[in-house]
């Protein structure tokens, strides 16, 4: 079984944000292989999908395949990048009791690292799923980096995150203990 209080957050893997993402075919079968280890350990999965861009019901808001909610696990829809931000996902991790929180999803440089941000700010622990999440390469003012170059920046960041009393890691799938 799972750490009590565990839950897994999916972000915005639907096919209008993934498309053009670095690894992306890899990224959701990792994915989809996690949601199926949660479920069997009753963790409880939270899908979040994002309708800044993609209008509701459209291709590109669908979850990506081979992502497919179950009917009982929460499915919120955010209009900003924090998946906090007017969702009710405070509300439903403190019913669930979460405590730790593992995140996966897309755009790694946006939206997932803004609700894992959030959430260690809430309080929570979080747990990134290295090789779970994905972006598009990135324009900066020193340069283009690559989609690989922004997942290794935002695992890293995770690695190094420090709030008092709580754990932060960025792991890869295959060193996940659910």
């Amino acid at each position: 079984m799972a750490r009590a209080g565990t839950a897994l957050l999916v972000v915005d893997l639907q096919e209008g944000v993934v498309r053009g993402c670095a690894d992306a075919a890899g990224t959701l079968a990792r994915t989809a292989s996690l949601v199926e280890r949660a479920r069997r350990a009753g963790v409880p999965v939270v899908w979040v999908l994002d309708d800044q861009d993609a209008a509701r019901g459209s291709d590109d808001f669908a979850l990506a395949a081979p992502l497919v909610p179950r009917p009982q696990e929460a499915q919120l829809v955010k209009s900003y990048r924090d998946a906090f931000a007017g969702t009710g996902l405070r509300e439903l991790l403190a019913e669930q009791g979460t405590s730790h929180l593992l995140v996966a999803g897309a755009q790694s440089d946006f939206c997932v690292r803004t609700a894992a941000q959030r959430a260690a700010a809430e309080g929570l622990d979080v747990t990134l799923v290295a090789d779970c999440h994905t972006t598009r390469p990135a324009e900066t003012p020193a340069g283009t980096l690559s989609g690989e170059q922004v997942v290794a920046h935002v695992n890293a960041y995770f690695t190094g995150l420090r709030y008092p009393g709580q754990v932060f890691a960025a792991t890869p799938l295959a060193d996940l203990d659910l």
